[in-house]
């Protein structure tokens, strides 16, 4: 019998489990900072900074292991806030670059990256900090590095269809830094970072895209892979002190669908990542010499980086589950690749996984259905043998010897489709590819909610069905409620979520359905032919 509460037990905690995941994230979204008030907090961040800097180590710059920022350094960010120095035509984007070298502004062309308003997605919040700013550990120079324009090779670049080089020259009292940067038309580049004497300098990926307002658990913040392939991902509001990585290949500040991100896999670079005063992090690579990189600012599309090198994808993160996810969005893209629809590939996914897995659903759900055949005669065993424990237990083995039941056969199916379902969850959440990917008829873009909350609702009628249809050895009236309401809970829920995730749990549902309904003919044979073998005599 305590077997059996221990089934009920694992179920009732995935049904909490998902009302915690869909709640947590649907009823809490997480905080925006307002701009005016990181511009107002940015003394305080910078304090932070200098106080959490490390002691120097080995091929780090010497003085000091953390950059310096000062209180007019905000300043001048939020003075030099759209004031072009350069700007570069992609394939894929347009972008600026200001009067200080940095990143201001990225625009993407294709259509199916608009914000809120339907205006094209730009990545760059320029009240942040932007990519490829350059802050030096001589508070002196780093000052004057903030006073002392660049000068540009050319005012405009097109990059659509070849690769171009564009010089960015800054003279500083003692030493003169250049970045030359080679745009491609895919919208990678190549940076190489020199002076003409050695200076302990950073170099910064920039603050993460301000791309994603969903209100979902979604991973944001900074990625870095080492040259043993070990990531180490520190989300926002997880940065509490400094970290240093030595020997980086990736370099990537991200958000929900796109990255900044510097890589070299041949000459592995020192990362240092701070706080800033939302406890975000905020990464540099630290050298005091010439800094060779390619880099990327963009959407994070698995093809681009699998093209660019297929160790780039490893900057993809999909949460917890990545060892799971990867491959199944793997298996997922070669079936997009055969049928040219994403939903439907979803749906081809979701077969796969019930195919593979049912000789173990079978085996469990046939487990529940004797089990619940059994639950009478259990409680009678329970009753007439309870003072006795070692009795009663032994009489519970021969009933489930006789009957062929494992107390613990439905739990398996259920612990396997755990790590499945969040794996294909962090999947569906984060893949690029399904923003602005259409299924069928009013299902337009799979990365956003149904407009007619047809799939949500579909989705909590077939959940209610295949309760009906699928055996039930609860006895615990509060218990009943939770499972009773769980597909009003899960439909409430999944009204906002993305139509992709809905369609892959509505699919898995009539899925289920279908094979409880096989199941159950098949437990029908098997009950006939006991019978036969046994007779009424139990």
């Amino acid at each position: 019998m305590e077997n059996l509460d221990l089934n009920k037990r694992l179920v009732i905690a995935l049904v909490l489990s998902f009302v915690i995941l869909f709640g947590f994230s649907y009823l809490f979204p997480q905080p925006k900072t307002n701009p005016s008030e990181q511009n107002a907090s940015t003394a305080t961040q910078q304090s932070t900074q200098d106080k959490a800097a490390p002691a120097p180590s080995a091929g780090t710059p010497s003085a000091q292991a953390a950059p310096v920022t000062t209180t007019k350094l905000a300043e001048a960010h939020a003075a030099e806030a759209g004031k072009a120095l350069v700007r570069i035509d992609t394939k894929k984007y347009v972008m600026k670059i200001d009067r200080f070298g940095r990143i201001e502004s990225v625009i993407l062309k294709q259509h199916k990256y608009r914000d809120e308003n339907g205006n094209p997605l730009d990545l760059i919040d320029p009240s942040k900090t932007m990519p490829l700013e350059v802050r030096f550990a001589d508070k002196a120079l780093n000052e004057e590095a903030f006073k002392v324009p660049y000068t540009a090779s050319a005012k405009e670049l097109n990059a659509t269809q070849e690769a171009i080089t564009l010089t960015l020259t800054q003279k500083l009292s003692g030493v003169t830094l250049s970045k030359v940067m080679t745009f491609h038309p895919d919208g990678e580049y190549d940076l190489k970072v020199d002076l003409d004497k050695k200076v302990d300098y950073f170099l910064t990926t920039g603050h993460r895209p301000e791309a994603d307002k969903s209100k979902y658990l979604i991973v944001r913040g900074v990625l870095v892979c080492d040259s043993k392939g070990v990531i180490t991902t520190i989300e926002d509001g997880d940065a509490k002190e400094t970290t240093k990585i030595p020997d980086a290949t990736i370099l990537s500040s991200f958000d929900r669908y796109y990255a900044s991100l510097f890589y070299n896999f041949d000459q592995p670079f020192h990362v240092i990542v701070t706080p800033d005063v939302n406890k975000d992090p905020l990464p540099f690579v630290a050298t005091d010499g010439s800094l060779s990189v390619k880099a990327y600012v963009g959407p994070k599309e698995w093809k681009l980086f699998e093209k660019l090198d297929p160790r780039l994808t490893d900057a993809i993160e999909f949460g917890w589950f990545t060892f799971l996810a990867k491959p199944f969005f793997r298996v997922m893209l070669a079936i997009y690749d055969f049928v040219g629809n994403w939903g439907w590939a979803i749906v081809l996914f979701t077969l796969l996984v019930k195919l593979v897995l049912f000789p173990l659903s079978y085996k469990g759900m046939m487990s529940m259905q004797k089990l619940k055949d059994l639950a009478p005669k259990m409680k009678e065993i329970k009753e007439r043998y309870g003072k006795d424990p070692a009795k009663m237990n032994q009489q519970m083995m021969e009933l489930y010897k006789k009957h062929g039941a494992n107390p613990m056969g439905g739990c398996l199916p259920m612990i396997l489709q755990i790590p499945v379902f969040f794996a294909l969850y962090r999947v569906l959440l984060n893949a690029d590819e399904l923003q602005g990917a259409p299924w069928i008829l009013w299902i337009t873009d799979l990365s956003r909610q149904d407009p007619y909350f047809i799939l949500p609702i579909l989705m909590g009628a077939t959940m209610f069905l295949q309760q009906q249809i699928t055996p039930n050895t609860m006895t615990d009236p509060m218990q009943q409620k939770i499972f009773k309401w769980f597909p009003v809970l899960m439909t409430f829920f999944f009204l906002t979520f993305p139509a992709g995730l809905v369609l892959y749990w509505l699919t898995n549902n009539i899925l289920s359905i279908a094979q409880q309904y096989y199941i159950n003919h098949a437990y029908e044979k098997h009950k006939a032919r006991f019978k036969a073998k046994h007779g009424d005599k139990e």
